[in-house]
């Protein structure tokens, strides 16, 4: 499971893994009191991109497009991140004010999505493997 929380919000019992997902640290928060298992800003939006964004809603779609453009052609950066939700809950942190528009929730969707794509893919597998083995040990007519 893929949650997000603003950095400047206490740690919960239910966060798990908390990884910051900025590219800039958030303002007035000390390293130590985060408590964050690891900052990740390279799967964060590229700082053009970033800064064309600049919090403006208007701008909000095609913010969206672009960033998941970006991490379409940068799997390795957030395959990590998607290996730990498999195992546990994480939590994207970031510290952006406006907790609709922000690239977390680009990132925690994108995420979500890709674990149910593969959750149907695995079942779909399953199903097909099933029919095989049902299909070779019908008893003959």
């Amino acid at each position: 499971m893929v949650r997000i929380k603003r950095a400047y919000e206490r740690r919960a019992r239910g966060d798990g893994r908390r990884i910051l997902v900025e590219r800039l640290w958030p303002r007035g928060i000390a390293k130590e009191s985060l408590e964050a298992y690891a900052w990740m800003k390279e799967v964060a939006p590229s700082t053009e991109l970033r800064r064309w964004f600049a919090h403006r809603v208007a701008r909000w779609p095609e913010f969206r497009r672009r960033y998941i453009e970006e991490l379409n052609a940068k799997s390795e950066m957030w395959t990590p991140i998607l290996d730990a939700s498999r195992r546990g809950a994480v939590t994207l942190l970031y510290s952006a004010h406006d907790t609709e528009h922000n690239s977390a929730v680009v990132l925690r969707d994108y995420l979500t999505r890709r674990l149910s794509r593969r959750g149907r893919s695995k079942n779909r597998a399953t199903r097909e493997l099933a029919a095989k083995h049902r299909a070779a040990h019908r008893p003959a007519r």
